[in-house]
């Protein structure tokens, strides 16, 4: 639908020199229509309009001229029909006349002109400064996070590889100590045993801390078995069933990447448990064309749509997640029953791949 702005929007495409020359046109126009129409019909306000666009599209100057064309094509076009003047002051004062409204015109239109460019010019600054605050602020919750998993990942390490290692070395240091008290007889070699179970149960659970704060191994192939490592603790703690698929190995350069797909499929499987109380999940990792891809898919009361505007902290950290990583996500009901939550993972671009081509050889699901 043509709109009643384009009458005024059109010259925003054209150049200087074509503008000058249609504005010109369009006066001369107007003018052999004014002829044509005889002296009875006014055709006067209509010059105003090639001249408010020259004004508006090419400058001061060319409007004044403009104008001043306007008002010898108006005033020959009424001598040329016969129109008698009582007074050759008349047709000289009318001219005059409309070169002061035109200039009225004019210097009304290039101040709103001034006006209209200089806020243009204020909300690009402030929309460039905004993206650069995004920008930043972006990057900040990214290095934050990042601080945060390799902080945690190094606690996962000094439990493994120091609490870990310190007290498997008690436990061998009071096993000593029990077979001694137990070859000389005394009574509480059996206490002494008693302490190696205990010390023994602290090495359990200081690497079961370690392994939850460090699921994701450093390895190529670390997502997939956390996440499988994940489906069956999950099994047999929540007593439902969920399930790890992957048809083919999906190898991860970049443990970071790993790290922040295994928290996505967790928070999305615990959401499924806790909230929709699901019965059977299933978390899938395959490859594509587009991308490595992440579902984790439930049987639960599924989700309602569109989104509440309020949301859970799990969805907002699964797909700030997500945003760190490139990936794009997407949360939606299942075609029969329960949610389907995706994450898209695309493939290494520019500089990565060189080395994304040269393990592709290696195994056509590295990523």
């Amino acid at each position: 639908m043509f709109r009643a702005s384009s009458w005024f929007e059109w010259p925003a495409s054209r150049s200087r020199r074509e503008n000058i020359a249609i504005q010109s046109g369009i006066v001369l126009l107007i003018g052999l229509v004014d002829y044509a129409s005889g002296w009875q019909v006014s055709w006067s306000t209509v010059y105003a309009y090639p001249v408010a666009l020259t004004a508006w599209y090419v400058g001061i100057g060319w409007a004044y001229a403009l104008s001043l064309l306007s008002v010898i094509v108006y005033t020959a076009g009424d001598v040329a029909t016969g129109f008698q003047f009582d007074n050759w002051l008349i047709p000289v004062w009318n001219a005059l006349i409309r070169l002061v409204l035109y200039a009225i015109l004019i210097h009304m239109l290039a101040y709103i002109r001034s006006l209209t460019l200089g806020l243009e010019q204020r909300v690009l600054e402030r929309t460039a400064e905004l993206r650069r605050e995004i920008a930043e602020r972006e990057r900040l919750e990214r290095e934050l996070l990042e601080v945060g998993e390799r902080e945690r990942r190094q606690l996962g390490f000094d439990l493994h590889d120091g609490l870990c290692q310190h007290l498997t070395g008690t436990a061998l240091a009071v096993q000593v100590l029990s077979e001694k008290l137990t070859r000389r007889g005394i009574p509480e070699a059996a206490e002494a045993g008693k302490a190696v179970d205990l010390i023994e149960d602290g090495i359990a659970l200081s690497r079961k801390l370690a392994k939850g704060l460090q699921p994701v191994e450093m390895h190529a192939g670390g997502l997939m078995q956390a996440l499988q490592d994940f489906a069956a603790a999950t099994t047999d703690l929540f007593k439902v069933s969920c399930q790890f698929e992957c048809e083919a190995p999906i190898l991860f350069s970049d443990i970071s990447t790993a790290d922040h797909l295994y928290h996505i499929a967790r928070e999305a499987t615990a959401n499924a448990i806790k909230h929709g109380h699901a019965h059977n999940v299933v978390i899938s990792l395959e490859a594509r064309d587009e991308g490595t891809i992440l579902t984790v898919t439930d049987n639960g009361a599924g989700i309602p749509m569109p989104l509440p505007k309020k949301r859970g902290m799990g969805l907002t950290i699964m797909a700030q997640r997500a945003k760190l990583i490139g990936a794009s996500f997407d949360i939606r009901p299942a075609p029969n029953r329960g949610t389907v939550v995706t994450c898209v993972l695309p493939h290494p671009a520019g500089a990565s791949d060189a080395v994304f081509e040269t393990n592709k050889e290696r195994d056509p699901h590295y990523v």
